[in-house]
């Protein structure tokens, strides 16, 4: 009754069993080979933008305000950041962007890291480049290496920093950094984090450490010291502003 279809040499059929399994592992193990070259040659090309070996950077590596420097006690690499050493009025946002991005890409090696930063005796004149280039920077940074920032250690911050970071910096600073910032007012207290000797502490960070042991509110501008005496009487300072407008007032009397 019905009609058959001549046989055809183009078609063919294989039928397995059903139970019959097949191992795809070498299919994915491939497939995961060719995404993982693929970000390492994305990666490497994050970098190699910023990796000119026709730019001349021995005199900002001769000032040792960014350097890399051993391990935190979480084996987090430390890049020491030194604010007092950069020179703000001659080095300009794009080269100081050029350095930061070389020094990463040239010397950090794979895995997790941190920044300690030394905010000690730091001047908004000399060694201030802003606020908005340091934002900058940051958010330029390719995202892997965000990623691999762990915490940023700030040191003797000031009540100004505090305060611009916990206003301006929840807008302006993107959520992951502004989260990884852990202020240390004193230097007894990285130690907790970071193993004495691990990275170098500069002498000045030391002496200026030495005076808020013994004058603590000077952290927040009420006994300003800007003749670094600690021997003189905290409150012949205090005091003398009040000690004036009190006397006027008897004047006026």
């Amino acid at each position: 009754m019905g009609s058959s279809c001549p046989p055809s040499d183009d078609l063919s059929v294989m039928v397995l069993a059903s139970d019959l399994g097949i191992d795809a592992r070498p299919f994915l193990s491939k497939q995961q080979d060719t995404e993982i070259e693929e970000q390492e040659q994305e990666q490497w090309h994050d970098c190699a933008q910023y990796l000119s070996p026709d730019e001349d950077f021995s005199d900002l590596d001769s000032l040792q305000f960014f350097c890399l420097q051993g391990f935190d006690k979480s084996g987090n690499r430390i890049f020491r950041l030194v604010g007092k050493y950069f020179p703000a009025p001659v080095v300009g946002g794009e080269r100081l962007k050029k350095y930061i991005f070389h020094k990463i890409c040239s010397e950090l090696p794979d895995g997790p890291f941190c920044i300690v930063y030394m905010h000690t005796c730091v001047q908004k004149e000399d060694n201030y480049p802003g606020f908005t280039i340091l934002r900058w920077i940051y958010e330029e940074l390719p995202s892997r290496i965000k990623n691999r920032l762990q915490i940023m250690y700030f040191i003797h911050p000031g009540l100004w920093s505090r305060l611009a970071f916990a206003t301006v910096g929840r807008f302006f600073l993107s959520g992951g950094l502004y989260w990884k910032i852990k202020y240390v007012s004193r230097l007894q207290y990285l130690w907790s984090d970071i193993k004495k000797g691990e990275t170098e502490i500069p002498e000045f960070v030391q002496n200026h450490d030495n005076v808020l042991e013994h004058r603590p509110l000077t952290d927040y501008g009420i006994e300003p010291d800007h003749l670094h005496l600690p021997e003189v009487p905290n409150m012949a300072y205090s005091f003398g502003r009040h000690d004036g407008n009190w006397g006027s007032r008897e004047f006026m009397r």
